[in-house]
Order: C-alpha cells, then sequence, then structure tokens
C-alpha cells in the first residue's frame, strides 16, 4: 500500500499522532485532547508546548471543524486501511459533578448512584480527576468516609462478577484514585480531625483493600499536615499501623506504612508510641522476609529512628535475630541502607553495650561486617561510624578469634 501523506494541521503538535479529538488551549493552539490533558495534569506543565506561554485558564475548547475535516479525511481514504475516527462523547464538566453531589446531599438514597457515576469519571482520565476535586467531590467523599460505620451498601460489577461493599469503602477507593492535591488534604485535616479518626477507623475494621488505601491516605495526610496533628496520636494509631505491616497487605501498603512512620517518629514521644505498639518486632521480621531493597531501605530508616530510644533499642536486642539481621542488610540494599544499618549499630554500641551484646555481636559476624566495611567501597560517612564503633569496644574486639585475620588488618587503632 502507498504511504498516505497525513496533513499537518490533522497532527497533535506533541506527538505527531493523527488528532482524534482535537481542541484549542487560550493561546489558540489546537491539539488532541489526550495528550495535551496528559501534558497539562499528568506531568504538571502549565505552559503552552508550543509558544511556552504560561497558561493561566486551563480551558479546553473543542474543535468541531477540525475534527470534521479528520473524519472526512478518513472516510475519503478507508480504502487505504485508514478508519474512521468516532465523534467523542462530550467530557465532564464542573457543573455536572456539582449538580450530581447536591443531589446525592439532598437524597442519600442517590449517594449509591452518585458513587457509581463519581468512580467511572474518576478512572477515565487525570482531567477528570482534578475537575472533580474542583467541584468539591473531595469533601463529599470525605463525610462518607466519616460515617463509615453507618455508611450505605452497594453492588459493585467487576471482571469477577460483583461484590457488596460499604459505600464508605468505596467512597475510600475513590478518594485514593483523585490524588488529592496536598492543600486539600492539609485544608481537611486543619479544618476537621475526624478524618483522620474514621480512617483509623477503617485500618480496624476495614477489608485489607481498605486498609491499604487507608494507610496511603494518611502517608500523603500526614506528609502535609501541621506539627500539631503530628504529635497529637494517639498509642492505638501506631498499633494498627504497626498492623498493616505485619499483615503485609501489600508491598505498596507496606512502604505507606514505613513511609508514615518516618514522617512520624521524630516528634514527640511517638518513637515511644511506636515502639509499644510492636514496631520493632515487626519492622526486624520485615527485614528478615522481604527482599525488595526499597522496602528494606525504608524499614532500616525506621528501625534507626527507633533505636534512637532506649526502649527502642530495648526491644531490638530482644529479638534473637536483630543484631545478625542488621548486619546482613550491609552492602545487600544501597549506600544509604548500609549507613542506616550502621547508624543502628553505633546507637547499640553508645548506649546498649552490655558484655553479652558484644559478644553477640562477634558470633553473628557484626564486628568482622564492620572491618569490610573500612576494607570495601563505602560512603565515608560509613566508614567513619563503623571506625567509631570498632574503637569503642577495641579492647574486647581486637585481638578477638572471631574476627577472621585477613579482617584484622582494618581494625582501627584505639588510641
Amino acid at each position: 500500500m502507498d504511504e498516505i501523506e497525513i496533513p499537518s494541521h490533522f497532527l497533535c503538535p506533541i506527538s505527531l499522532q493523527l488528532m482524534r479529538d482535537p481542541v484549542t488551549i487560550s493561546t489558540g493552539i489546537t491539539y488532541d485532547r489526550e495528550s495535551i490533558e496528559q501534558w497539562l495534569f499528568s506531568f504538571k506543565n502549565m505552559v503552552c508546548p508550543v509558544t511556552k506561554q504560561v497558561l493561566h485558564e486551563l480551558d479546553l475548547t473543542p474543535n468541531h471543524t477540525l475534527r470534521r475535516l479528520i473524519q472526512a479525511w478518513c472516510t475519503l481514504n478507508a480504502s487505504h486501511g485508514i478508519e474512521r475516527i468516532p465523534t467523542p462523547k462530550p467530557p465532564i464538566n464542573k457543573t455536572q459533578i456539582v449538580k450530581l453531589i447536591q443531589d446525592a446531599n439532598k437524597f442519600p438514597e442517590m449517594q449509591v448512584r452518585c458513587l457509581k457515576i463519581l468512580r467511572s469519571i474518576t478512572l477515565e482520565s487525570e482531567r477528570n480527576r482534578s475537575c472533580l476535586e474542583a467541584a468539591g467531590a473531595v469533601e463529599f467523599l470525605v463525610s462518607i468516609i466519616k460515617s463509615y460505620d453507618s455508611s450505605l451498601l452497594l453492588e459493585i460489577e467487576s471482571n469477577e462478577g460483583s461484590e457488596v461493599i460499604k459505600a464508605g469503602d468505596e467512597a475510600l477507593s475513590i478518594l485514593y484514585h483523585i490524588k488529592v492535591s496536598g492543600s486539600c488534604l492539609k485544608s481537611i485535616v486543619s479544618s476537621d480531625n475526624g478524618f483522620v479518626e474514621s480512617l483509623l477507623i477503617i485500618l480496624k475494621k476495614g477489608s485489607y483493600q481498605s486498609r491499604a488505601y487507608a494507610t496511603m491516605l494518611l502517608k500523603e495526610v500526614f506528609e502535609v499536615a501541621d506539627p500539631i496533628h503530628l504529635i497529637s496520636l494517639r498509642p492505638e494509631f501506631f498499633a494498627e499501623i504497626v498492623r498493616t505491616l505485619r499483615d503485609q497487605i501489600s508491598l505498596q501498603a507496606s512502604k505507606a506504612a514505613l513511609k508514615l512512620l518516618v514522617e512520624l517518629c521524630p516528634w514527640g514521644r511517638n518513637r515511644i508510641k511506636a515502639v509499644e505498639g510492636g514496631a520493632v518486632f515487626v519492622i526486624v521480621e520485615l527485614l528478615l522476609q522481604s527482599s525488595d531493597k526499597r522496602t528494606s531501605e525504608l524499614a532500616l530508616v525506621v528501625l534507626d529512628q527507633l533505636c534512637g530510644c532506649a526502649e527502642g533499642r530495648a526491644e531490638f536486642l530482644n529479638h534473637g535475630a536483630g543484631l545478625a539481621m542488621v548486619s546482613k542488610k550491609i552492602f545487600r540494599v544501597s549506600h544509604a541502607g548500609s549507613e542506616r544499618a550502621v547508624r543502628i549499630l553505633l546507637s547499640i554500641c553508645r548506649f546498649s553495650a552490655t558484655s553479652r551484646v558484644l559478644q553477640e555481636m562477634l558470633q553473628v559476624g557484626v564486628v568482622a561486617k564492620l572491618c569490610l566495611v573500612l576494607q570495601l567501597d563505602s560512603t565515608y560517612k560509613t566508614k567513619e561510624k563503623a571506625r567509631e564503633i570498632l574503637k569503642l569496644h577495641a579492647r574486647v574486639w581486637r585481638n578477638h578469634a572471631c574476627i577472621p585475620s585477613h579482617l584484622l588488618s582494618s581494625y582501627p587503632s584505639s588510641s
């Protein structure tokens, strides 16, 4: 078949592909809707790709004339295997969403229908998700989540069939997929603490999937929350986050739980609350089982924070595999992971180095690994911390038979 030349004005300036739904932005340039929406809403580029002008308005005006020309050209070239592009359905707009939510607020029996429509809108495009936030859908979803225990039931269709779930679970799923902006999340938390309490209820009572969504949302919430919200969390909050880690709901949920602990532990008495919630034991177990490097790195960061308090160090030493596992992760995760592992060992050696602990560190190979750190490719900070540990207890370790002879040359002088 001869190559068909496509008129240049039928092509999207971004992708150089035939436009299927041409729209014009405020600079007067026409793009394919999917391409320009990805540019604006997914990549967060607030300039015109062609003119580089800043876009103060993100309105996309359908270019019906150009779309009809493209459809006509496709029809004329149908004999060459070119399919006619269908007429696109109009995208959802803010007014429609506002009306839908208003009806659901007036008539509770319409909440189920509203949630089903919001779900389909959310999954369609990034542009739709931004429109939902602007139309107040986030506040509507939060109100349903806050009435989780008394929320209605709705039937959801999927590839596996249909299932009946709580409206609160569906609202939570939609809210997570909207990817709410930090400013909107901060406004919700600042105006009403009930939202965080509702997510805690879901952590306690929800399905695995809902608990995963709740954990990931909490991570996003506390990344933007004010310090007053970070230091006022109850111990049961930490216990539920630890339970999420223990249950290993999903890799994504585990990473979110670890990031949440990283965010919270430096504030107030949160380290002690996390320790009392069982975090140390669960994180050591996670290190024993996980092969994912990012998960291990995050776990070492949290463990380093928890070993910064006496309670955390005591719990760590109570775990029979704690010292051996942390030592094993050196060189096996990343440079950052190795540094965190050595920091944990330094905390133990500075503040909790009983004779039993020092002997255990010899027997499980911790001391030999620290000598290896000084020989191999490690960062300057990691080497300095390893050197400090070895100097601290040189009198006990230096000439011990547990250290391989080829590593003794690396043992630093205690002077």
